[in-house]
């Protein structure tokens, strides 16, 4: 069988590790790994899916994955690529978002017979005695090191600074590597690129108060081909969510991704085997859109489910050949309410989430990029009235790529 880390690395995953030739030797037998999650929202978003899917490929090869839930953390909040102090969340909303996120893991790994495990490192942080913790963990920490990492280096410099109790993030993640190892032997940490200082302080404690074996790997982020962050959308982030983004506006995302992005995304994103990323992702010209509707079909289908992609690939095919029913397209209720008070397009399109603000909107229709059902809406002052919105609904479109349909409540 190939070995696991050449299958990440010919997918594009890996981008830091520790110790290669020890961790490579270590991952010729199942060995058991973790990948942290905090619950900062009551869902994971596609920043989160290529560690996933790294887990999976993982589990696959003979791994065992420990999905570990921050219900402890995430009450400090992680500086790594935050500007200012995260806003405090109190416990009732952090263990809600645990418990949703508990349930969207089930769904791309096999917790069954104790395949894979999830924790939540709640369960030894909240109850910590501070001076014992300080005295056994605390102490194992150089204050000099760790202003060289990188997410500090970048908070300290900016006008609010770096809190001390974000500066403890690092200690407390590191301890969950070790309590992580002493409950199941746990000898990897895994994630995005952005957490390596944090991991190697994880790995180095391990090493040193347990004398055993520990590694960290991490991997690279999801980035277009010029190094914009890939997942964000006119509404905020690329939620797993089906509630927060829907199936069909899931889709839609990775159906426009740009060309030069197709291959990569799909080597991560996917389950295809290399030799068709490659063909896939060799093609160009107009033949390039297939591998874009591969890609988003196969995403979509690991996320949401077959039936929910096939629907969102059929909504597509019938919206871009002109066919104006939809029944898969996100739809937007219209209230009474809306239709007494402002059901101007303008505001629609921002009520509907197709732009972010009235400027937008007018500009939008300024260039001519609005339509209701087959008109062109040119005029700030139009309107949708009740009549207008069959029983079928009415296609509220924003250029080519933004779809409501507009439902009587």
């Amino acid at each position: 069988m190939e070995h696991v880390l050449d299958i990440l690395k010919e997918r594009g995953f890996l981008a830091q590790m520790t110790f290669p030739e020890e961790l490579y030797e270590q991952l010729k037998e199942p060995t058991t790994f973790y990948v942290g999650f905090d619950p900062t929202a009551d869902s994971l978003h596609i920043g989160h899916y290529i560690p996933i899917m790294a887990m999976a490929h993982m589990q696959r090869a003979g791994h065992r994955p420990i999905a570990l839930m921050g219900g402890g953390t995430a009450m400090i909040g992680d500086p790594s690529g935050k500007t200012d102090m995260r806003k405090m969340m109190t416990v009732e909303t952090i263990d809600d978002n645990v418990e949703h996120i508990r349930a969207q893991m089930s769904r791309f790994l096999d917790f069954s017979d104790g395949k894979a495990i999830i924790a939540n490192n709640a369960d030894w942080l909240r109850h910590l005695n501070f001076i014992e913790f300080m005295r056994d963990i605390g102490s194992m920490f150089s204050v000099n090191k760790m202003l060289t990492a990188e997410c500090y280096k970048a908070r300290m410099a900016t006008e609010n600074g770096l809190s001390f109790l974000e500066f403890t993030y690092m200690l407390m993640q590191s301890y969950d590597f070790l309590e992580l190892f002493r409950r199941y032997g746990c000898r990897l940490e895994m994630g995005g690129n952005d957490q390596w200082s944090n991991m190697l302080g994880g790995a180095d404690l391990v090493r040193r108060k347990e004398n055993e074996k520990a590694f960290a790997c991490t991997f690279q982020l999801l980035l277009t081909h010029d190094g914009r962050k890939m997942g964000k959308t006119e509404k905020g982030a690329l939620w797993l969510d089906p509630n927060k983004t829907s199936p069909f506006d899931f889709y839609q995302y990775w159906r426009n991704v740009d060309d030069k992005d197709v291959e990569k995304c799909l080597g991560l994103l996917t389950f295809l085997p290399m030799d068709e990323v490659r063909r896939l992702g060799a093609l160009e010209g107009s033949e390039i859109n297939e591998a874009k509707k591969v890609l988003a079909f196969e995403v979509t289908r690991l996320v949401h489910g077959e039936e929910e992609a096939r629907k969102a690939a059929d909504a597509a095919a019938a919206l871009f050949a002109g066919g104006m029913n939809g029944a898969d397209v996100p739809s937007f209720e219209v209230t009474a309410d809306i239709l007494s008070e402002d059901a101007r397009v303008t505001t629609l399109l921002v009520k509907s989430g197709l732009c972010k603000s009235q400027s937008e909107a007018r500009n939008q229709l300024k260039a001519g990029a609005v339509f209701l059902g087959d008109e062109k809406i040119t005029d700030f002052a139009a309107a949708v009235t009740a009549d207008m919105i069959g029983p079928d609904g009415l296609m509220l479109k924003k250029g080519k790529k933004g779809f409501r349909r507009l439902v009587l409540a």
